[in-house]
């Protein structure tokens, strides 16, 4: 098999060959455009044959339509997080950086990884990312906005200073507007129509949570029955994840979430292990909120889990990082049952 590495870039991406044991073979330039990843699929059949695997670094905006494009030509197709190909280069015996050297070295990190996650088409997942990565992209405008709001108006009368939260709600927004309503100047209108947008961003995000919520019920009922996970958090979990069905085992999911621990011992000290800071950050995010929400809650299994760490003399954090490991576990498992439900639904609806 040949492996061929992918550096990608807004307006051009470089493709370099390597052999089973890492020796380069040949390497090739392209326009970012679909006409030039069909010109390199050409280029790596003609040199290499048709037993390719390719490499990609993982930029999801970079490197989405490579993605696509390879996979409707059913090519194999892995993703290497930048982080892993940063650590083949630093180790190479190349000094320097350019195209073809990050290139080389995301196909070296594909040799020394065999268990890398497959890039696969799913436009369940991709769609719930637009429509969360939208939300989360209004609600920060929304809370930059909502700042700038309260200065303007602690200037006007700092009694009158709402809280953060408030103006969050319909009726608090009202009653600052009915109040700026009766002030003059230039302040009281700039506040005026920061208020307006306010409003304006509110009403969209509780639309998109409400698309969200509909398509989310529809394409994970069993992820959304583990306590603590809402429809918003699931929602994450699913866009993040990108198709369970690309991992091979729940421990890579772990992994690949940042939610297995590394060991950190030697001699005396041996067993110890603390929290790794690799791994998708918005997964393992995704999954803190969770085992927050199941410590609370005093009939979950989590919190009878975490009471267990606690007694077997694991320290706060340490018991949290097993609840999150252990969750991430249960989390694999119904995205997993999820996925073969809708497998099953289209068969009966084809059929």
């Amino acid at each position: 098999m040949v492996v061929v590495g992918t550096d990608v870039h807004k307006r051009t991406h470089t493709f370099v060959a390597v052999d089973e044991v890492g020796r380069k073979l040949g390497e090739k330039t392209v326009p970012a455009t679909t006409a030039g990843h069909l010109k390199a699929l050409t280029w790596a059949r003609l040199e290499f044959g048709e037993d390719l695997l390719w490499g990609i670094e993982d930029c999801r905006n970079l490197s989405a339509r490579l993605e696509r494009d390879l996979l409707s030509a059913r090519q194999q197709v892995v993703r290497v997080a930048p982080k892993l190909m940063a650590q083949a280069r630093a180790s190479a015996r190349t000094r320097g950086k350019s195209d073809p050297i990050d290139a080389l070295a995301v196909a070296h990190a594909v040799l020394r990884h065999p268990d890398l996650p497959v890039a696969a088409h799913d436009t369940v997942s991709h769609e719930l990312k637009l429509l969360v990565d939208r939300r989360e992209d209004l609600v920060g405008q929304r809370t930059s906005t909502i700042n700038r709001l309260r200065q303007r108006v602690h200037q006007l009368d700092p009694a009158v200073e709402p809280q953060l939260a408030n103006l969050h709600r319909e009726p608090a927004r009202a009653r600052l507007a009915e109040w700026l309503g009766t002030q003059d100047g230039l302040l009281a209108e700039l506040a005026g129509d920061e208020l307006a947008d306010i409003t304006r961003l509110s009403a969209a995000i509780d639309d998109l949570a409400e698309r969200i919520g509909d398509r989310v019920r529809t394409v994970a009922p069993a992820l959304l029955e583990l306590p603590g996970c809402g429809e918003l958090t699931a929602a994450k979990l699913v866009a993040e994840t990108a198709g369970v069905h690309r991992f091979r085992s729940e421990a890579a999911f772990a992994r690949h979430s940042g939610a297995a621990p590394v060991p950190v011992w030697s001699g005396n000290t041996a067993g110890r292990v603390r929290l790794t800071r690799s791994g998708n950050r918005q997964l393992n995010a995704a999954l803190h909120r969770i085992a927050i929400t199941q410590i609370r809650l005093t009939t979950s299994a989590g919190h009878a889990y975490y009471r267990k760490r606690l007694a077997s003399g694991n320290s706060k954090t340490e018991a949290l990082r097993c609840l999150k490991r252990r969750l991430a576990r249960v989390v694999y498992q119904r995205l997993r049952t999820d996925d073969l439900t809708q497998h099953h639904s289209h068969q009966s609806t084809a059929a």
